[in-house]
């Protein structure tokens, strides 16, 4: 029996196209579509942009229905920019809300605009309100108006409330489907209600309980209710312990919390304790992801580092940071202008510079690195921070001895000059010691300005190891070789 030609769609794919029967499980329906990192193979990208292109919308739709929401999200990202709103189009029955909350920030931006009020109120009436929150925040004024005019009153009431809270916060982040109860219950009057009440939240993972003030005085795991009598009280089964997270609090600090105490969920409350909703890990762990991507994003200055987002807004962000950094390096300049007669009379220095200046950049970006870490997941307080500062002390001093004594035996033997290679190995260890205070006493100081270290501190560190590295090397040289 003759072979049968492989889709030239899928040449890539390491599997047959989806009508050839095999036996490995490897190269099933699924594994056409997603490699083993669970990630979109590119031959399956490129049968929809064909499809797309020759105007095959029933295929479209049979080559997209089989994914998970959150792959058809992926599958925006893929496609060119110009292809998306076709595609959308093509499988519009499957854009519900649990695709849109999948979508990066500036895909989903470039969807929402071709749709109508109406159309987006479907759209946030399928969400959670987190998710609702996310997709209407962004419109303008009159648009936003627009679309709560369309949207039931209970719903629209979630939304307006969670805007009014700051961006960023719990209030934005939390959702209001919860499950709280009297204390007066047993768990057999829990499981009851559960049961006959078709309109609670079908997904959650435990239960708040309330007094008459609806503060939340408890918390029941699902697994605990299923395994207590009926006849127990649910005051003598609940978890009086638990971690309640403010409205106002930021969703970074949140996402400690759920660090710190292994939270699954956790009950939000408002200024007066009164329970307002709940956040959920699943929540948290998107926060995690775009946090720790901001923070390293903001060190380099390359503005949200996103590959979607419009190229007019990436230059300009990355272009105001360079022109920052152009001013720190006309500083340095200064400072070698400033020494220019001993750079003429011995132009070796020249050579060693750079080395002395670039080593200190490097030292201060890790310990840049460690301590904005540290200050962002509240492992640097201030019962530690002067330990801090002796820790990164006594490791630059042993750094900068390390490199200068290897750098100066370097210099020793191409140059033969005893001088010169004092002044080398000085100069590493004193640029060693500026790099390590500056990489962690600027970020310390922004903390306490209430400035984002992350944002700033590469600018400031940059400056000291760059200027300070130059005038030690060539002030130890005009002092000791001239």
């Amino acid at each position: 029996m003759s072979e049968k030609p492989r889709d030239p769609a899928f040449a890539d794919a390491d599997c047959p196209p989806a009508d050839l029967t095999v036996a490995d499980e490897t190269c099933s329906p699924q594994s056409e579509r997603l490699d083993e990192d669970n990630q979109l193979r590119s031959g399956f990208v490129r049968r929809v942009q064909d499809a797309l292109e020759a105007g095959e919308v029933d295929q479209v739709y049979t080559l997209v229905e089989p994914l998970h929401p959150a792959d058809i999200a992926d599958l925006f990202e893929a496609v060119d920019a110009d292809e998306r709103l076709a595609l959308s189009r093509a499988i519009s029955d499957l854009m519900g809300g649990e695709v849109f909350a999948e979508l990066n920030d500036h895909v989903r931006e470039g969807l929402v605009d071709e749709l109508s009020a109406e159309d987006i109120a479907d759209l946030a009436e399928e969400m959670e309100t987190d998710d609702a929150v996310a997709l209407i925040e962004d419109l303008d004024e009159d648009e936003q108006q627009a679309v709560l005019a369309e949207m039931e009153p209970e719903d629209r009431a979630a939304i307006v409330s969670a805007l009014s809270y700051p961006e960023e916060t719990a209030g934005r982040l939390m959702s209001r489907e919860v499950i709280a109860v009297g204390e007066h219950m047993s768990v057999g009057d829990l499981i009851d209600f559960l049961r006959d009440d078709r309109e609670l939240a079908t997904e959650f993972w435990e239960v708040f309980i309330v007094d008459a003030r609806h503060h939340p005085v408890g918390t029941c795991q699902l697994s605990w209710i299923l395994r207590a009598p009926r006849h127990v009280p649910l005051t003598d089964v609940m978890k009086r312990d638990q971690t309640l997270i403010p409205v106002t609090m930021d969703q970074e600090e949140v996402a400690l919390r759920f660090q710190k105490y292994a939270l699954i969920s956790a009950a939000v409350v408002d200024e007066s304790g009164r329970l307002v909703g709940q956040i959920t890990v699943d929540d948290v762990v998107h926060i995690i992801q775009e946090e720790a991507g901001e923070d390293a994003l903001a060190l380099s200055g390359a503005g949200d580092g996103d590959i979607n987002e419009p190229l007019h807004m990436t230059i300009r962000s990355r272009m105001w940071w360079l022109f920052i950094n152009l001013g720190t390096a006309i500083l340095a300049s200064s400072v070698v202008a400033a020494f220019e007669q001993t750079i003429a009379k011995l132009v070796t220095l020249a050579v060693i510079m750079p080395i002395i200046s670039g080593m200190g950049g490097n030292a201060a970006t890790q310990t840049m690195a460690v301590t904005v870490r540290a200050l962002a997941t509240n492992q640097l307080t201030s019962s530690n921070t002067w330990r801090m500062i002796m820790r990164e002390w006594w490791i630059a001093s042993a750094n900068g001895l390390g490199l200068g004594m290897l750098m100066a035996a370097t210099c020793q033997l191409i140059y033969h000059d005893w001088w010169l290679s004092l002044v080398v190995v000085l100069a590493m260890v004193l640029n060693s010691l500026n790099a390590g205070l500056s990489g962690v006493l600027i970020p310390l100081g922004l903390d306490k300005l209430k400035i984002d270290p992350a944002v700033v501190s590469t600018v400031f560190v940059t400056t000291m190891t760059d200027t300070l590295g130059f005038f030690f090397f060539l002030g130890l040289a005009s002092a000791l070789l001239m």
